[in-house]
């Protein structure tokens, strides 16, 4: 497909229909099973994407009806998606790491009629919701799912989606998607708020080819790529990032997409699969560095200094200012150590792109010298998400995240924040007004990011308006729910969370005084408040409490070390606003090295 073909495209659903009826046979799914990967052709997945949205339609879901989505990433997941779209529904995808609590918000919030989930395993945390809220009438298990009692809820089988009629069930969507238009709603995918509450950002199908088709252009016109192009997914679905670059971006190219079979398995599915794009994450790039790194180092001394070579050459280029010893040096590098390294990515690698957290412009630059292209984006699950893309076109600068991308308006406000307006914008969070008011206006998105546009029109994000922690996977945390879940514990009395790129969140504590003086009265103890918070079995208590906290907590969310502070946050040490807000950037003026070391503890 051209870029014109995405601007007269009306949704997702026809945009895989075409594909799927050019490209035949073509594999597209891949998946391994039992040592070996299995292709599921394109026919095929337009095949069984027929047959279960018209199991889900005779189920009684109607037009708008929202499903939500329980799954790792497999080609079902993909199936399902496409599927519930297809039967004019809404698809809501969900995390795995999500506690009932979480379900229980999505189902509540979203108001779903019908969950799909993959495994028993996940079923252990999204049923007892289902349960409770009442709301979903029919659950979909991938795999068998264990027996729940209580619930007023059917349990279908995903084999069973599968019978029927293709021929009719292609026909009768063929009719529906003719009626679907770009405004419509595709799906809503929750992403952390800053009350604490996970907020519906509401994706409607032009918001993702918009974005589809900025990132295709990118790889046409910089890359010279074409269709075949084979995608390693392994970043959620749930996420907008995946969900649009990894799932939607491959569908578009009429490429090929292997399901990795996780992070502990990663390095040998790249080498297996060879892929020639990835969608990644910058706490990838930080592990690959450094195992990259230790094995270039054991290999002695020639290899160790053409990788400092290469750093340096790459250094200099940055800077403008290369020097004419560089270019028979390249060349040398070029021949013997560059050719080792690409093929630890399958030796056919044409780009790697980064997103959802900021990336060290170090790692950009290491990457850049053992010649793979690396390239930084920026966007937000408001914006569908991609906003903009370092090219090399425009010239690849690591701290800088790219010029806007096709289609995309963007503008610098009075103080600073990075605004930005076209199709590719949400049209707000699902029952949440108040929410989209504070960052919709006049029809432009207010990201939050501070930042500024350079001489080439690439963007610079030099600060966060907003409170939010992005871990080094991408991953939000709303610090606000950390905190005011462990202030509720009455050992606790304030508490502020820490953890933007790093790989887990941490806490800085201020035990409650009267709970520590009952404490200290029970245990034998002199009211000593800084010597108490040295004593292990003081320190266990808050650990206690703490723990009672990340019961309810999502994996990411929880709090994994902690440390004290040395006197209560106030006005007076300006550490809390007159409206007793805590300052953050205070906090981490005092503490920031404190709470950094629990990283190397």
């Amino acid at each position: 497909m051209d870029l014109g073909d995405f601007d007269k495209c009306t949704n997702l659903v026809s945009l895989f229909l075409t594909q799927a009826d050019r490209l035949g046979d073509s594999p597209m799914l891949w998946s391994k099973q039992d040592g070996r990967w299995h292709s599921t052709s394109w026919s095929e997945a337009a095949r069984q994407v027929g047959l279960i949205a018209a199991s889900l339609r005779r189920m009684g879901l109607q037009p708008g009806d929202r499903v939500v989505v329980v799954s790792e990433n497999r080609p079902e997941w993909c199936l399902a998606d496409l599927a519930i779209m297809a039967a004019g529904c809404v698809t809501v995808p969900a995390y795995t790491t999500n506690t009932t609590r979480d379900h229980i918000h999505i189902l509540e919030n979203s108001g779903a009629r019908a969950a799909i989930v993959s495994t028993a395993k996940l079923g252990k945390a999204l049923l007892p919701a289902i349960v409770q809220t009442d709301l979903c009438r029919h659950v979909i298990g991938m795999e068998a799912l264990p027996p729940m009692q209580g619930g007023a809820y059917e349990v279908h089988a995903w084999a069973a989606l599968l019978e029927g009629d293709a021929a009719k069930a292609r026909a009768e969507i063929d009719e529906r998607i003719a009626t679907f238009r770009r405004r419509d709603l595709a799906c809503i995918i929750y992403t952390s708020g800053t009350g604490g509450a996970p907020r519906g950002v509401r994706q409607h199908h032009g918001m993702i080819l918009t974005n589809v088709a900025g990132c295709a252009q990118i790889i046409f016109d910089d890359f010279g790529c074409d269709e075949g192009e084979t995608f390693l997914s392994f970043l959620p679905l749930s996420h907008a990032y995946e969900h649009t670059g990894g799932q939607y971006l491959p569908i578009a190219m009429g490429g090929q997409i292997y399901y990795s079979e996780g992070l502990d398995k990663l390095a040998s599915n790249i080498e297996e699969v060879r892929p020639t794009i990835m969608v990644v994450v910058p706490r990838l790039f930080e592990v690959l560095r450094t195992r990259i790194m230790k094995q270039i180092e054991k290999q002695g001394t020639i290899p160790a200094r053409l990788m400092e070579m290469a750093l340096g050459i790459a250094g200099r280029e940055q800077a403008g200012r290369r020097r004419l010893l560089d270019y028979p040096l390249d060349l040398v590098i070029e021949r013997t150590l560059r050719p080792k390294v690409r093929a630890k990515f399958g030796g056919r690698i044409k780009a790697l792109v980064s997103g959802g957290a900021p990336l060290n412009p170090e790692i950009g630059a290491f990457f850049d010298a053992m010649g793979l292209t690396l390239l930084q984006g920026y966007g937000q699950t408001e914006a569908g998400p991609v906003i903009s893309c370092n090219r090399p076109a425009a010239g690849i600068k690591h701290d800088t995240v790219g010029p806007p991308m096709r289609g995309v308006e963007v503008r610098i406000a009075e103080d600073g924040e990075i605004l930005v307006r076209g199709e590719l914008v949400m049209e707000g969070y699902w029952q949440n007004g108040a929410a989209t008011e504070a960052v919709l206006k006049d029809g432009w998105l207010h990201t939050g990011d501070i930042g500024h546009i350079d001489d080439r029109g690439r963007i610079m994000i030099t600060d966060r308006k907003k409170d939010m922690i992005v871990n080094d996977k991408g991953d939000n945390v709303s610090p606000q729910k950390v905190e005011s879940m462990l202030t509720l514990q009455p050992e606790i009395a304030q508490a502020m969370v820490h953890g933007d790129r790093k790989p887990y969140i941490v806490g800085l504590i201020v035990p409650d005084a009267d709970w520590a003086l009952e404490w200290a009265k029970a245990n034998g103890e002199k009211f000593d408040f800084k010597a108490l918070q040295g004593l292990p079995a003081f320190r266990a208590a808050i650990r206690s409490a703490i723990d009672r906290v990340n019961a309810d907590l999502s994996v990411i969310e929880k709090v994994r070390q902690f440390t004290f502070a040395d006197e209560p946050f106030g006005i007076e040490n300006e550490e809390m606003t007159p409206s007793l807000k805590i300052r953050r950037h205070k906090l981490k003026e005092r503490y920031g090295e404190r709470m950094d070391a629990l990283y190397r503890n």
